[in-house]
């Protein structure tokens, strides 16, 4: 194609040579040379005139103080965003520069487009994921076990997030004996990473001086990669790497993967899933004491039956049978085997059973009913919340007490304390 205007260019103005174009062979031409010289690049700039047509396609404009240039993205390319684009929106857009022959417009034909500064945040989570895994604070062998029996779980997260809500029913749900603290935290906006570091620094420092925490849930809810960026800064992923109680990360969605669900010992994919991992379920735990019941008195009763067998094999064998007197002398020692043999199983399936009964005897006491049949009572605020201290009630506020058979409700006239001392009225 260039060979050709080369050739057009050294002949004469006038020369009887000098061919002629149609429109649309120039255009075609020109498309030609601006695909071939101009590699498909980025091109950052405004929104404007934006339509989204019927057929799928989206036509708009990029501009800038200074100038504009016409975009179009086709349906196949625009199926892929992940947000939705509008007038006076500034974006990056990646594309090849092109010229639409219909009209002889130069365009550029649009392959990706992201809001503008989300390629800014990604260049900067990109070097610093680079960093942090280059001083091994993903690698396996750092990441500790999750308890399977928790006794004490804390949660980092926003007080007022769904996330809270999601975590807290679950836990309720499974494992109603687990006892939850919350380190509250912003988690997003400025300042965020900070208090989430800090929250998860004094659940440490809690688990350390006062009383040991099993599991720590760093959680929020799903947002756009502007929303979730606390968590993909350094202080948040060191905290979570010096950390030493165990931490599940469960931030945003299933598609969205953070810094610190990379550094935690485990990466859960949503708030809901975080708490399945950390508690097991109490119906589990009593289907597999039923089934281990079913498969140790199977195993025993079993094993006598073989033993049975083999002894009156033994006494119907032809050698003990020869000689009359033979049997006379075994048969005194093998009455004594066959009562120590019964024996010993008899006592080996008594203890098998006091495990066992043992296991239902600790299950049945995991059950907050068999504590409320014995006189205990379970205490909730106005909001349906637990409570376990004094403080969380003020004096006049309504309370309801869960009692074995029915339900009280009350009034705080006053509080005291342990040693019976009066608490100042709120």
């Amino acid at each position: 194609m260039r060979s050709l205007f080369t050739q057009i260019a050294r002949q004469q103005p006038h020369g009887p040579a000098l061919p002629v174009f149609t429109v649309s062979q120039i255009n075609r031409v020109v498309r030609d040379l601006l695909e071939a010289g101009i590699p498909a690049l980025w091109l950052e700039g405004e929104i404007s005139n934006f339509t989204h047509h019927r057929n799928g396609h989206m036509y708009f404009t990029l501009k800038d103080e200074a100038a504009e240039i016409e975009a179009v993205m086709f349906a196949s390319q625009n199926a892929l965003l992940q947000f939705t684009p509008a007038d006076g929106q500034k974006v990056i857009a990646f594309g090849q520069i092109t010229l639409y022959e219909r009209k002889g417009r130069y365009q550029i034909n649009v392959l990706e487009m992201r809001p503008a500064g989300i390629g800014k945040l990604q260049l900067e989570f990109e070097k610093l994921k680079e960093r942090l895994q280059a001083e091994g604070l993903f690698d396996t062998r750092f990441k500790q076990p999750i308890p399977r029996f928790p006794e004490r779980i804390g949660i980092v997260t926003s007080p007022e997030g769904a996330a809270l809500r999601d975590v807290l029913k679950i836990l309720r749900e499974r494992y109603p004996i687990i006892e939850v603290l919350l380190f509250p935290a912003r988690v997003q906006g400025e300042g965020a990473a900070m208090e989430l570091a800090g929250a998860i620094r004094a659940a440490n420092r809690y688990s350390l001086t006062i009383e040991p925490l099993d599991t720590l849930i760093v959680t929020r809810g799903g947002g756009s990669l502007e929303d979730l960026w606390a968590f993909n800064e350094e202080p948040v992923a060191r905290a979570i790497f010096e950390s030493a109680i165990p931490i599940i990360s469960a931030v945003g969605h299933e598609i969205d993967v953070t810094l610190a669900d990379l550094v935690a010992d485990v990466r859960a994919p949503t708030p809901t899933a975080a708490a399945q991992m950390a508690v097991p379920d109490r119906r589990e735990l009593i289907e597999f004491a039923q089934s281990a019941r079913a498969q140790l008195k199977q195993l025993v009763f079993g094993r006598i039956e073989n033993y049975l067998l083999r002894i009156e094999m033994l006494r119907r064998s032809r050698g003990l049978h020869r000689p009359v007197q033979l049997l006379h002398e075994h048969e005194q020692t093998l009455d004594h085997a066959s009562g120590l043999l019964l024996r010993a199983m008899r006592e080996r399936l008594a203890r098998h059973q006091e495990r066992w009964q043992g296991l239902v005897r600790h299950l049945e006491s995991l059950n907050p009913a068999s504590v409320l049949r014995r006189g205990f009572s379970v205490v909730e605020s106005e909001a349906g919340q637990i409570v376990r201290s004094a403080e969380q009630v003020r004096v006049g506020e309504r309370v309801k007490i869960r009692l074995h058979q029915g339900r009280l409700l009350s009034r705080v006239e006053a509080k005291e304390s342990d040693h019976g001392k009066e608490i100042s009225k709120d």
